[in-house]
């Protein structure tokens, strides 16, 4: 009876702590052990939530939520399963090839699956990923898939679709990890992955037609080992891109190769190779919130690179600590930008406990590393979620905005939009606007950057809505009604 009841507490607590956004969880948890879990953000905060689950992690994590937080999907590389962690419908059999049959649960490779909305169809989702050599342990892949899930099928629980499973993008030799970006119309998806041993990068595009772009970009002269580690990463704002190489196998010298990347054409320039460390590998690296710093570890050393001046700091040297037990060594391992704006560290092997960076904006120390600063209640082996940017808006303006202020698909439908009063002095508005008949739509605010500050949901039939925006600096702002591919925009000026 005690057992139900904590069973019944811990759905009750899934259910009243889930966050609002594609990014406000991570899973946890790999082996056989009984007990699972998952972390749920908020944008200031954190929930853990102790529960038994199928799936299990030993390095490839990809999952995602809806717009308002529900949980809908998780892949391990080897399988999908659906919001009740069990196999989605055709969810089995995903990344064909003998390295899935190696690792039944779950690829020990990194940063190799991403889930995110399809372009332009609220109703599907896709997935991106790869697996590994079938004569090697963890790297070159030999080709990238894409899968698409449909989330009505199944009564909502969703169904990878059959005839769009392990699409094969294309065949090459793929060093470790996936990295997508916004295109700058504000819908559709670029998709990078590193050729294993050369400074060429694939550059895919992914549109509401599918893959539409299918490219290489030679970035640079840097010899890099074959099997490297790479670990791309963009910047939340979707300007710069960056990854890890070392020379040799013996001489580790390790390195972090950063670009600028142009979201409209696709294209990587100023690429920069900044030496780290000349003993150790970087196993792996993800920028600050606000794009100004890059993290990079190797298992006991955590760096700190600023991108403007690319000067360098030792923020935190691992500290010994192991817990329950010896072996459950709690050094460096992979990194992940939570939702809540901070970023958190694994162990490289199988611990308890994970870092926390409070301040990642902050220089040197005043970032403020906490190692092993919390205790997960579970075993966790080193596995973190794939999250890029969901809420990056288009670059309003841009010969690429395509799809924003004015367009052919914004001429299908005439919303009658209009917010008053602009300017604005206390960020209380009037918003009059009128839906396509029967469906939903979203009211969106950009800044001259792109990057999206207010998002609210506007039901069917509705035609009005007061909004209190958050505090935002004096300025011009894009405000944006969409439903489906139809959306109009117009200008606010927000004067205090």
């Amino acid at each position: 009876m005690k057992k139900n009841k904590l069973i019944i507490l811990i759905l009750l607590a899934f259910i009243e702590c889930k966050g609002q956004g594609y990014n406000f969880q991570w899973l946890l948890g790999y082996g056989n052990w009984a007990n699972k879990g998952r972390i749920v953000f908020d944008i200031t905060n954190y929930s853990i939530l102790i529960e038994q689950r199928k799936m299990k992690f030993n390095g490839t994590q990809g999952n995602i939520c809806d717009a308002n937080g529900n949980f809908l999907m998780s892949s391990n590389g080897v399988w999908v399963a659906n919001a009740n962690n069990d196999t989605m419908l055709n969810g089995a059999g995903l990344n064909p090839g003998n390295y899935v049959n190696t690792f039944p649960n779950g690829l020990y490779i990194d940063h190799n699956n991403i889930f995110v909305p399809y372009p332009g169809d609220s109703l599907k989702y896709f997935l991106i990923h790869h697996t590994g050599s079938p004569n090697i342990f963890d790297v070159p892949s030999l080709e990238l898939f894409y899968s698409v899930i449909d989330i009505t099928r199944d009564n909502g629980l969703g169904a990878v679709d059959s005839n769009f499973k392990n699409v094969s993008i294309f065949q090459d030799t793929i060093s470790w990890g996936i990295a997508m970006c916004k295109h700058a119309n504000g819908r559709d998806w670029w998709i990078i992955t590193l050729r294993d041993g050369y400074p060429v990068v694939h550059i895919n595009l992914f549109s509401n037609s599918g893959i539409i772009l299918n490219t290489t970009q030679t970035i640079g002269t840097f010899i890099t080992s074959p099997g490297n580690v790479c670990s791309p990463a963009f910047s939340k704002n979707g300007d710069k891109f960056a990854f890890t190489i070392y020379d040799n196998d013996t001489s580790r010298n390790s390195s972090i190769v950063l670009s600028n990347f142009d979201r409209c054409n696709g294209v990587m320039f100023n690429t920069q190779v900044i030496p780290i460390t000349s003993n150790q590998y970087l196993s792996d690296l993800t920028f600050s919130p606000s794009g100004d710093f890059i993290y990079s570890n190797s298992i006991n050393e955590l760096y700190q690179i600023n991108v403007n001046t690319l000067i360098i700091d030792t923020v935190a040297i691992y500290d010994g600590f192991s817990f329950p037990i010896p072996s459950a060594v709690t050094n460096f391992g992979g990194q992940y930008l939570a939702a809540n704006g901070k970023i958190y560290l694994t162990a490289n092997g199988s611990a308890q406990h994970i870092h926390e960076i409070n301040n990642p904006d902050s220089t040197g120390l005043a970032c403020d590393v906490q190692q092993h600063a919390i205790n997960l209640g579970v075993w966790h082996f080193r596995s973190v979620p794939n999250h890029p940017n969901y809420n990056l808006g288009p670059v309003v303006g841009s010969a690429c905005d395509t799809l924003t202020i004015i367009g052919i698909e914004e001429l299908k439908h005439d919303f009658k939009f209009n917010i008053s009063p602009n300017p604005t002095s206390d960020g209380y508005i009037k918003l009059v606007y009128l839906l396509p008949q029967n469906k939903q739509g979203v009211f969106e605010v950009y800044n001259m950057t792109g990057q999206r500050v207010y998002e609210m949901n506007l039901p069917p039939w509705s035609t009005l809505q007061f909004v209190q925006l958050p505090e935002l600096s004096n300025g011009v702002y894009t405000c944006v009604v969409r439903s489906g591919y139809e959306r109009v925009g117009k200008k606010l000026v927000i004067i205090r």
